[in-house]
């Protein structure tokens, strides 16, 4: 998100980009990274909150979820969220997924593995497929409270 040549050349390209925010990054950083490949026509931005840096260390970040809301009124873009990221422990995955629905967002981005203790990487914050599925049914009944539908 700080390489601005990176955004401004992605921003010629026709192709939808993903633009996590950086772990120390301000929301206003972030929109006007956004800004930069917007700038060069590319108007496919998707915009992911994975967690930013704190003092805490019981998780790998902390996730924003006040960030979320904020998206929802300061720009169009959709907004999604990886709880696998913002906390590195598998097991606060659903809670961050439950909580992020509840906070507005478009979606979520969720590592699953098949052998998360043998991943090459991040197996630490990846579920199991059954565990992927409890968090899919548990997500789907908030969503109409909320006013949104999952595609899936």
């Amino acid at each position: 998100m700080q390489n601005f040549e990176l955004l401004k050349a992605v921003g010629k390209l026709d192709k939808p980009i993903l633009l996590k925010r950086g772990i120390s990054a301000t929301i206003e950083e972030w929109l006007m990274s956004a800004e930069y490949i917007m700038s060069e026509g590319n108007q496919n931005v998707i915009l992911c909150e994975r967690g930013i840096r704190t003092f805490e260390p019981y998780t790998r970040n902390t996730l924003d979820l006040s960030a979320i809301p904020i998206l929802k009124e300061r720009t169009h873009l959709p907004v999604i969220v990886d709880p696998s990221h913002a906390s590195g422990v598998a097991r606060l995955v659903k809670p961050l997924s439950l909580a992020s629905v509840g906070a507005g967002v478009d979606g979520l981005i969720i590592e699953v593995h098949n052998d998360p203790p043998h991943a090459l990487c991040d197996g630490a914050q990846s579920l199991r497929p059954e565990q992927f599925e409890d968090v899919v049914n548990s997500v789907r009944p908030l969503l109409p409270v909320v006013g949104k539908e999952m595609d899936v």
